[in-house]
């Protein structure tokens, strides 16, 4: 008989509450805060640490909530991220006032919100129509090839679109074993983050940098070794852990997808003609400037207009062509994409202050973790970029990120692809290799977890996750490390 658990209810009417101690911790802060220049936002340097607690906020619910209180977060996470999110603009609206305000929640929304979630939509989209029908049997090296090949993809389709295509025959692939959460966490490594190294494709960062100049084949030439050696250490570690395990487990469980039917193959091809426009619809934007169009101190780029506006076009396409056996076939539902856009919404309205002090440099709160990238006589710590970039991309938007060391660094392309190479290597693999050390990090690892979850797979807490990247990907970084930045 199934058991029932019992949780104690949580009043929403705690809330309001919550709002009001932090608009009280703003009012307290020992800094008003003040429109930054035109067209830069808020400013930063006017901002105490205290304007970072929603954002705290936000990643503390996401990450005891389900555990302390499961039922009230699947049922209320949304109302949960937006009153976090009220938590940021209430005081900005008292602080900024009404137009500074707007006009950044605006840029947010417009520049960096909404092609991100058009994005990871349009590639959950066009990806729920391609099925590898048929099953394997989920042994440890089925299992490694899966992620092995997985890895590689996600620098042709992106994270996102190599993880979405993936995941589902995986765990398909291993429905029939007891304990497959550790597979989907070595997915999330593997597939949803460290394989995105080697195109501008791969990863949003990778891309940022080719906006700014960077070479399309610099992540090629200069991240492919330390991106083998990390997959090469994973990789193997998996594989002694998964023999382990299965050896442990037994056999004796009925598949419910039998090897035999129906037969391996590839099914929704015409989803993959949609996935290679949907990439050079990205290219595309990232190439050619077509000018923008105003928006109050900002501009949205026309390019960047017209790539979403291609990849809406796309993902409707792709409804109209797929046959709905297909998208059963996947188990398709649209709860983790909506789930994304509610969390990450949150997280892009209160990681706001955090961005802006940070940009700030110097003249920021957090001006003393900056300078120790920069050794006494100037010239660049290697180790802390790499460090201080993964450890805030592990918890704030690694693009971001990436752009603020990768001006740190000086900004100028050519130099950080000729003397300071190893510099923006450190940049380019912290961004990118570290989004792994938490579901927040990258988007996909949140997308991957809840697909999961809706097929029965068991999966790890926030902090249990952690747990497991601190067990598995903090010796690997280490590694490479002493390998490449020492």
């Amino acid at each position: 008989m199934r058991r029932v658990h019992h949780e104690k209810p949580i009043s929403l009417g705690v809330f309001p509450a919550v709002l009001a101690f932090f608009f009280a911790a703003a009012v307290l802060a020992p800094s008003p805060l003040a429109a930054a220049e035109p067209g830069h936002g808020i400013d930063g340097a006017s901002l105490s640490l205290l304007w970072v607690l929603p954002f705290a906020g936000i990643l503390l619910s996401i990450a005891l909530l389900p555990l302390l209180a499961g039922a009230f977060w699947h049922h209320h996470y949304g109302k949960v991220s937006l009153l976090w999110a009220l938590a940021i603009i209430a005081p900005m609206l008292a602080f900024a006032g009404v137009s500074a305000t707007i006009d950044q929640l605006l840029h947010t929304l417009l520049l960096e919100y909404l092609p991100f979630i058009i994005l990871i939509a349009a590639l959950f989209t066009i990806a729920g129509g391609i099925l590898v029908r048929g099953n394997l049997h989920g042994s440890p090296g089925v299992n490694v090839s899966f992620l092995g090949i997985g890895t590689l993809l996600a620098s042709v389709v992106g994270t996102t679109g190599a993880s979405m295509v993936l995941i589902r025959p995986l765990l398909r692939a291993n429905d029939d074993r007891r304990h497959s959460a550790h597979t989907v966490v070595f997915f999330i490594f593997l597939v949803s983050n460290i394989g995105g190294s080697l195109t501008p494709l791969g990863d949003p960062p990778l891309f940022l940098g080719f906006l700014k100049g960077v070479d399309f084949f610099w992540p090629l030439t200069s991240m492919f070794l330390p991106m083998m050696v990390a997959v090469a250490v994973l990789l193997v570690a998996f594989f002694v852990l998964d023999t382990v395990i299965y050896a442990k487990e037994g056999h004796d469980r009925p598949d419910p997808t039998p090897d035999e039917h129906p037969p391996l193959g590839i099914v929704g091809l015409r989803n993959i003609a949609l996935l290679a426009a949907l990439i050079a619809a990205v290219l595309f934007s990232g190439s050619v400037d077509l000018g923008g169009i105003a928006v109050g101190s900002f501009e949205v780029p026309l390019a960047g207009l017209v790539r979403d506006s291609v990849l809406v076009g796309l993902s409707v396409l792709s409804l109209m062509i797929t046959p709905a056996a297909i998208r059963e076939g996947n188990r398709f539902s649209w709860e983790p994409v909506i789930e994304v856009a509610k969390l990450f919404g949150a997280i892009f309205i209160t990681i706001i202050p955090a961005i802006a002090i940070l940009h700030s440099g110097e003249n920021g709160a957090l001006a003393p973790l900056l300078r120790l990238v920069t050794e006494a006589d100037g010239t660049p710590n290697n180790v802390m970029y790499f460090w201080l970039t993964g450890a805030l991309s592990s918890f704030l938007d690694n693009a971001p990120t990436y752009l603020i060391f990768f001006n740190t660094a000086g900004g100028d392309p050519a130099a950080l692809q000729g003397p300071l190479s190893g510099t923006l290597l450190a940049i380019s693999a912290g961004a990118v290799f570290m989004g792994a050390n938490t579901y927040i990090g990258n988007a996909p690892n949140f997308m991957v977890k809840s697909i999961a979850e809706r097929h029965g797979v068991a999966m790890p807490s926030f902090f249990g996750y952690m747990g497991w990247s601190a067990l598995f990907l903090l010796p690997t970084f280490a590694l490479i490390t002493l390998v490449f930045f020492t």
